[in-house]
């Protein structure tokens, strides 16, 4: 039920993806600042929807489904326009490529998967992945607006490449996984 708090608060995350774009690309200090505060909330949103649904016992159908959608929405958003507005430039656009492009798979294996009624539980090292990821996109959203002492975009950029490596890592275990059931589901319908 979309009127549920967990999944008002998942929608609220799709919701605040064009507030953010524009605000990163205005791009003067001020609303990069605003832009880190509505992300920080989006990242809130996103670990409260799913411990909510749990404990309050209202885990849906559409919860399961919007919950993902939200969170690749607003990680492959960001990173665009943080290329865009090249925040992420030079080679540090390689971890970004390679974030979006294990998202385009996972999200293809899990839709396949799910057609064969398998399911691929989020691994510990997915996890540190997403949090190193968010934090990095953090880092990268201040950018040159941050305090001079402290070298943000350089923070930023660093914790892209090793949520880039963690990606890479994650997305072949995924695709291992989930290649066993392929192949034993094309031996088994012959």
């Amino acid at each position: 039920m979309l009127t549920s708090l967990p999944n008002m608060l998942t929608v609220s995350r799709i919701a605040a993806i064009p507030l953010l774009l524009a605000l990163i690309y205005v791009d003067t200090p001020f609303y990069r600042w605003i832009a880190f505060a509505g992300y920080v909330l989006a990242c809130i949103t996103d670990y409260f929807d799913g411990y909510l649904a749990r404990h309050m016992n209202q885990i849906s159908p559409l919860g399961r489904f919007l919950d993902p959608i939200a969170d690749k929405l607003l990680v492959a958003t960001l990173i665009v326009m943080l290329v865009a507005t090249q925040e992420i430039a030079g080679l540090a656009v390689i971890p970004a490529i390679i974030i979006l492009a294990r998202e385009i798979l996972v999200s293809g294996l899990r839709e396949y998967l799910a057609e064969i009624q398998v399911s691929v539980p989020v691994t510990k090292l997915a996890k540190w992945k997403t949090g190193i990821q968010m934090l990095a996109l953090g880092f990268l959203i201040v950018g040159d607006a941050g305090p001079k002492a402290i070298p943000v975009s350089l923070i930023g950029e660093i914790g892209l490449w090793i949520a880039g490596v963690l990606t890479a890592v994650t997305g072949y275990d995924y695709m291992a996984r989930g290649l066993k059931h392929m192949v034993s589901e094309e031996s088994g319908g012959q």
